[in-house]
């Protein structure tokens, strides 16, 4: 079974104790996890690195806070094709898509609850960003 975690994360429900300290890893306690286990993040293309990096620290923190193993493996592509996969059954544990309408596809396909954008206080979803130019006087 897929939960809905919010900020266009899909996971199942193997994968939600362990993630859900990812989200709060400043210090909120996430309760128990599971025992070792393998979960997959559906990404787009320009995460890769960003992901191969965060992923093991994540699973160094969850292995030195919890005592428990978690690998993350990582699925990349277009952020389209991904949400097509997802849709066509990918088993993923967390997806993370570039574009909200990718998201709003696979909630279309009942994976995902209609009101996603809401799930969020004051609807904190991240499709929106701030772009600071810097350049040299003159």
């Amino acid at each position: 079974m897929r939960r809905f975690l919010g900020c266009g994360y899909l996971l199942t429900g193997r994968a939600t104790r362990a993630l859900a300290v990812a989200i709060s890893i400043g210090g909120i306690a996430a309760g128990p996890a599971l025992a070792d286990q393998t979960i997959l993040n559906v990404s787009y293309d320009p995460t890769r690195e960003l992901y191969k990096e965060y992923d093991a620290a994540f699973a160094a923190h969850w292995q030195e806070t919890a005592g428990e193993t978690v690998t993350i493996e990582q699925s990349h592509g277009g952020s389209g094709g991904q949400a097509r996969a997802v849709i066509d059954g990918l088993e993923a544990d967390v997806v993370t898509l570039a574009l909200e309408g990718d998201i709003n596809r696979i909630a279309e396909a009942g994976l995902l609850p209609a009101d996603w954008r809401s799930s969020l206080p004051h609807n904190a979803t991240p499709y929106t960003s701030t772009i600071v130019f810097l350049v040299r006087k003159g």
